[in-house]
Formats: structure tokens, sequence, C-alpha cells
């Protein structure tokens, strides 16, 4: 399908900048099936589940992968976004032209990597020598990866390295936050909890992909950078318990969301999972692990608008980002979220 359908028009000023304070009173619109819009927040969040559904989250940690350093007189700039190896990151190169397969990237703080090869999508494999973990490095040299619609209008500091981070987060190796989850705090878990809201986590490390324009015209030609993701088998016996027992499963995040979806087969059975995954949800997809989901507002002609209108259909989802405009809502990583829930 044509990716123009997906389009539409976003003020400048709806764009956050800046997360709410405290993280849980940021706005919440919930869609529910054809009804009319909710206009809430996140601390409402409890009254609109029912006990016994399950929340999906993402523990995944954000590292510092935003680096910026010299080759000779060139400046290059490096946001790795995939892990090869121990010593090896897949990585988008700006000034890419500058660099050649043997260069060394001279970064802060000593820390160097060596251009091995350039890949088909015209990203880099970067090898980082040395004893100690790249992970190391990063904290020494590199900087938190805003997306570029907050980067662009302002420069990354020190309280980004809070705020860009969820309270799940363990398990380092993404490039961008699972930012459904950034609206999580104590209290509202606390007031999960006393409803008797369960809660899972799994992990998926998100790639800077997430943030590259769909430049295809149509979605069949456009491809989804691959990201790596695992799910234990203890969680998806209890995620198929909750289903098989009639609660839901609600994904906390278009992360949750893509990994269970490629973890779940036709009979609708999760199964453990370890490895990469490139899922491209469109309208026309039949969802088959979740029953509802938890996200802030996406960029037009995204991946992201694409799979939240394969949930809710293109029609509801237009007159849904036409409410947030028209309401105020503050859209993108650090603004406010919805739950959409067929």
């Amino acid at each position: 399908m044509r990716v123009d359908i997906f389009d539409f028009e976003l003020p400048t000023e709806n764009i956050a900048l800046r997360p709410a304070k405290p993280r849980d009173s940021a706005r919440l619109l919930g869609v529910h099936g054809d009804g009319p819009f909710q206009d809430l927040s996140v601390l409402d969040l409890p009254s609109l589940l029912n006990p016994g559904d399950v929340l999906v989250f993402n523990d995944t940690r954000v590292i510092p992968a935003q680096l910026e350093g010299q080759r000779g007189e060139a400046r290059i700039g490096a946001t790795l976004h995939k892990r090869i190896d121990l010593r090896r990151w897949q990585a988008f190169v700006r000034n890419a032209k500058r660099l050649r397969e043997g260069d060394e990237i001279r970064f802060a703080n000593g820390v160097t990597a060596h251009a091995e090869s350039r890949l088909d999508d015209g990203s880099w494999t970067l090898f980082f020598p040395g004893d100690e973990p790249v992970e190391v490095l990063l904290e020494r040299a590199g900087q938190m990866p805003l997306p570029p619609y907050i980067a662009g209008k302002r420069p990354t500091d020190a309280q980004d390295r809070e705020d860009y981070q969820t309270m799940f987060a363990a398990r380092d190796g993404a490039v961008a936050a699972p930012t459904a989850a950034l609206h999580f705090t104590p209290r509202l878990m606390d007031a999960l909890a006393a409803r008797g809201i369960g809660t899972e986590t799994l992990t998926l490390h998100v790639g800077a992909g997430t943030f590259l324009p769909v430049k295809a015209e149509d979605t069949a030609d456009h491809r989804m950078h691959a990201e790596w993701g695992t799910i234990d088998g203890a969680t998806a016996d209890r995620l198929n318990a909750a289903r098989a027992a009639g609660n839901r499963v609600i994904a906390v995040g278009t992360t949750s969301l893509r990994l269970l979806e490629s973890a779940t087969g036709e009979d609708k059975a999760i199964r453990p999972f370890e490895g990469d995954t490139a899922i491209f949800i469109t309208p026309g997809y039949t969802f088959r692990a979740i029953d509802g989901l938890m996200t802030n507002f996406h960029l037009p002609k995204s991946t992201l608008f694409m799979l939240v209108s394969a949930l809710m259909g293109l029609d509801r989802m237009q007159a849904a980002y036409a409410h947030a405009i028209a309401q105020g809502y503050r859209f993108y990583s650090y603004g406010d979220s919805s739950l959409l829930l067929p």
C-alpha cells in the first residue's frame, strides 16, 4: 500500500522536548474500539484495565551510543545501532563519504574505532580495539542517542541520561528508549498491583533504525532493520496461561508488541524466542499475541504509525491523532501516551 496514506500534519509545538514531570502525570488518550475518545492521565491506567490483565514491558537499557570524533581532519559522527559481537557494532555514520575501510576514528577520552566495512544499507561495521568492554568505552565517550526531532532542537545534556531511561532498564543494548514505559513510576506500579494487573518483561534492544524514514513509495518496498530480542520460556508460559484464562495481554510499547508477535505462531501460542526480528506490521496484519497496546504518538509515514493503524484501523488512528493534535497532546519520545484497545 502507498506510504503517503499514513501522512498527517503535525505542528512543531506538539513535539515534546522534555518529558512530563512527574513521569506518570503525562496525558493518556483512550482509544477503545469505535467508542468516544477519552482524555485521561497515565495515572488513570489502572482503572482502564481489568484484574488479571497483564502488561508486558521491555527491560532494555539505552546505552550512550552517540559518538563524535575525527578521521584525520574530518569530523565523523557515529550512532551505534546493533551489536555484532563483543568488539564490533553496526553504526550509522555521519559524513561517511570521508571514511574508507581501515580508517581509524578518534573519539573523546582516548576511545578509538576502526572502520572495517561498509554494508549494503550504507551503515558501517566499527571495531573497537582494546580489552575494556565496549559499553565501558561508550560510558566514557558517548552521549545518549536522542531522536533527531529532539536533538535537532536542543543539545543533549546530563538530564537526558535519566530522562531517556525507563524504570525497567536492566539489560544494556538499546540505542533508543522503549518510550511507552517512560511514563511508569513506582506509585503507578503499586496502583496496578493493587488493581490485580500482572506484569511481565522481555528484552528487545531497540535500534536507531526505528527513526529512519520510510523512503519507499510503497510499503512492500520498505526494508526493516533487524533488532535482537529474547523472551524466556517461563514468561511465555505465564502469558499463554493468562490468555487461556480469558485475560488480556497489553503490550507497553511497539517494541514489546513486535517481539511478542515475532514469538507467536499461527496457533496464537507465545513461544520462547532469542534472535533477530525485522517484523513489519501494516494494515491487514492479523495480531496473534496481544489484545491492546499502550504507546506514544508516532511520526507521520513511520512504520510505527503503520503498526497502530494495523491494530485500530487507519481511519480510526487518523481521527485519534487529529483529536490529539487539536487537544494539545505532546508527541513522540518525550510526549504523552495512548491506550489502544481494539
